[in-house]
């Protein structure tokens, strides 16, 4: 275990805040940690039929644009499934059928407490998208087995969409043998 002894703000944004924290480590040592500071997210593995729906969207910090399972943050406060409802049919235009939660992730411990919870659905169309003021996501329909193949050949590569979709995959080849 690990201790904070002390704990310094470097930065506060708009999604997330920066520590720095003194720490007393197991051999009565002190040493530094930085960790981010992330509200939680909610990401969804939608279906449509046999088709996957992915969004487009350019990513700063890696200076590309990537496809991605629909995905945003939770507000303060919010459900995590009433968060996956929302933003999907914010970045979408669809709305679920169904939903079911596949799993919680930790998508960098080493550095940040940020959790996504992820959810399979069966989804219709309803609307046009209506993304947040600011972002800019392109639907796309897939074949399922085609975005398994784009896992394995590096053209998907985003963490979340890896482990959602192979997760959905998964449960619904197991659904099909029973």
């Amino acid at each position: 275990m690990e201790h904070s002894i002390r704990k310094e703000k470097i930065f506060s944004g708009r999604i997330l805040d920066l520590e720095r924290h003194t720490v007393s480590i197991q051999d009565g040592t002190t040493a530094f940690r930085e960790g981010v500071r992330h509200p939680g997210a909610v990401a969804v593995v939608p279906f449509v039929d046999d088709k996957l729906l992915l969004v487009k969207q350019y990513r700063f910090p890696v200076q590309k644009f990537m496809l991605e399972i629909p995905a945003g943050k939770l507000d303060a406060g919010e459900n995590p499934e009433d968060c996956a409802r929302r933003e999907l049919l914010e970045e979408t235009g669809y709305v679920t059928r169904y939903l079911r939660k596949l799993t919680t992730i930790e998508t960098s411990p080493g550095f940040s407490d940020e959790i996504i919870h992820i959810y399979l659905a069966e989804v219709e169309r309803v609307q046009d998208p209506c993304p947040d003021e600011g972002e800019f996501v392109v639907p796309i329909l897939i074949d399922s087995r085609e975005a398994i193949r784009m896992i394995v050949d590096g053209q998907i590569t985003d963490s979340k969409s890896i482990s959602g979709i192979l997760l959905a995959f998964a449960g619904r080849e197991s659904d099909d043998d029973d």
